[in-house]
């Protein structure tokens, strides 16, 4: 698996591993409720992510010429995206892709990292050493704080 910066010609496979990310890992979140759902992914477009990939630093995963995975941070350390297709979970794909974006944020003089979670994605970030905001609900901001472990 290579984790790289993406490329213009990744949007629409990425736009498609964003999709099918949230529709099909994410139900915990949306329970398949077009109420839901339907905000959720409105924006994911692949001129959307062309744009994301011009204005901040998008990696993806790659492995044989598929994208497994796709993340975006912010140049103020913000996780903005963090993505796995369906076929690639529990393969260190998010786990490769978030190190890379703290790596890059620790480049940009970052002293943390934050991020919104989803139900579905909590655990995993805590496991990684994010912690809720002071006074947030259960699923809301967090962050980690530099040095990262």
């Amino acid at each position: 698996m290579l984790i790289r910066a993406a490329r213009d010609t990744d949007a629409a496979a990425a736009c498609d591993v964003l999709r099918r990310s949230i529709t099909e890992l994410c139900v915990a979140d949306h329970a398949n409720n077009p109420a839901l759902l339907d905000p959720w992914l409105a924006n994911k477009t692949p001129e959307n992510v062309l744009a994301w990939i011009a204005e901040s630093h998008m990696l993806v995963a790659e492995e044989d010429g598929r994208l497994l995975g796709v993340a975006g941070l912010s140049s103020a350390g913000r996780v903005t995206l963090n993505y796995v297709a369906p076929e690639a979970r529990y393969r260190g794909v998010s786990d490769a892709l978030l190190c890379a974006l703290e790596q890059k944020a620790a480049q940009l003089g970052c002293a943390s990292c934050t991020l919104e979670s989803t139900r579905t994605a909590r655990r995993f970030y805590e496991a990684r050493g994010y912690r809720g905001q002071e006074g947030d609900g259960p699923y809301g901001p967090m962050v980690k704080t530099f040095p990262f472990e």
